[in-house]
């Protein structure tokens, strides 16, 4: 509109002063301070109002110190991350500026992205100290945790660079924060699964079999059981997909068994993958009343692929977990949480056996293990099932003379 004034944020300003006038400007004002860094502070707090800060410049005379060469007699200032306290520049400058001038936390991010790919520039020392400042920034959140892949480049990954910045970063972590912090870092930066590429590419043999010996050397075990366990969550994923597909394809369940047993996925998630896969595997009633008896066929159908992986009290509780949390998930099959039970503790002839769940398991579930995600609606449920089974005679198989109790127990 004729006569409108927009107002730009700082940040977006036209820039008032030349590079070389803001640097020489500030070089005398760190010089006059005499590397005091409440003078700094107040000095660069005043200047504010003055200059444009390009933090590009920012980072060469003061941060860096590095040596200013246009013709004058090589200058250097004393005002420096790597000639000051560590924490003391981070808490009495950088942050005290950062919160005085909020437009300098986009431009301090922007330069870091910089800075990271031309770690070079800087000696081994400096690294190290850039390294231990960028843990602080990172554990405060004054730089995005998103920044650390910027360090995967090929010139710095070869020569180890890379990781050593890294190791140096996690382990300040470490120290600072404490074990879970690293492991929140790694997973913000989103390098979870690829903490392999600060290895160089050309020996990754050798790289899988020492990614724990150099993560432990530097008191990072946690990194080591973290990638683990990434690794085992991929397999875990792709598995079942491939089983959720043989489902499907209605494949023989000894060719599925097969399948499972030779990826070596523990018994107590194997069978919990196969509840998941064979409960996701169909299209489902929309109708409550026919859900039930089509539910329980299906479930019978696959008792075979259950028996395989429940030899032990460990697997037949995960599975009965799984199945009360699964009907407490899908309100359609929450009032036939109790059919489902028992649909994997009885033979298509009624009888209650031990094809997939014990008696003994029940009752531990019931008592002592079972998941608290709408405990109260299933206890009412199974409540009269678990009276008979307490009365019941010991022994896995049931007398037949008790079957019509167990039936009418639950139809109620």
């Amino acid at each position: 509109l004729t006569g409108h004034r927009l107002k730009t944020r700082k940040r977006d300003e036209k820039k008032q002063y030349d590079p070389l006038g803001f640097r020489d400007a500030i070089f005398e004002g760190l010089t006059e301070s005499k590397g005091d860094l409440e003078s700094v502070f107040r000095y660069l707090d005043a200047a504010g109002s003055k200059l444009d800060y390009h933090l590009d410049i920012w980072w060469s005379p003061g941060a860096r110190g590095l040596y200013v060469e246009d013709g004058d007699p090589p200058h250097k200032t004393a005002t420096c991350l790597f000639e000051l306290g560590l924490k003391a520049f981070d808490q009495n400058l950088f942050v005290k500026l950062m919160r005085r001038y909020k437009y300098l936390e986009k431009m301090h991010e922007e330069e870091m992205n910089k800075i990271l790919v031309y770690l070079k520039g800087f000696s081994s020392d400096q690294r190290t100290i850039l390294a231990q400042i960028t843990a602080l920034w990172l554990s405060s959140g004054q730089l995005p945790a998103t920044l650390l892949p910027i360090l995967i480049h090929e010139h710095q990954v070869k020569d180890g660079t890379a990781l050593e910045f890294l190791l140096e970063i996690l382990s300040t972590l470490k120290s600072e924060k404490g074990g879970p912090a690293v492991i929140n870092i790694i997973k913000k930066s989103g390098m979870e699964a690829n903490l392999m590429a600060f290895f160089p590419a050309h020996n990754q043999s050798q790289t899988k079999e020492h990614f724990a010996k150099t993560f432990s050397a530097r008191d990072l075990p946690e990194v080591v059981a973290f990638k683990k366990q990434v690794e085992e969550q991929r397999l875990r994923s792709l598995v079942q997909k491939q089983l959720k597909t043989a489902i499907m394809e209605e494949k023989p369940s000894k060719e599925v068994v097969e399948f499972l047993k030779k990826n070596k996925i523990p018994e107590c998630d194997s069978i919990v993958m196969i509840w998941s896969c064979v409960m996701t595997a169909i299209e489902w009633s929309k109708k409550e009343d026919l859900l039930q008896d089509q539910a329980l066929r299906h479930v019978r159908k696959h008792v075979p692929l259950f028996k395989a992986f429940s030899s032990n009290n460990k697997s037949e509780l995960a599975l009965i977990n799984k199945i009360q949390e699964f009907c407490y998930d899908n309100m359609n099959f929450l009032k036939i949480f109790n059919k489902s039970l028992c649909s994997s503790t009885r033979k298509q002839d009624c009888k209650l056996s031990t094809d997939v769940l014990s008696e003994d398991v029940i009752l531990k579930w019931y008592r002592e293990g079972h998941s608290q995600r709408g405990w109260s609606v299933f206890m009412d449920q199974i409540k009269k099932f678990i009276e008979w089974l307490e009365k019941a005679e010991e022994g896995n198989i049931i007398p037949l003379s008790k079957i019509v109790e167990v039936k009418s127990l639950l139809m109620q």
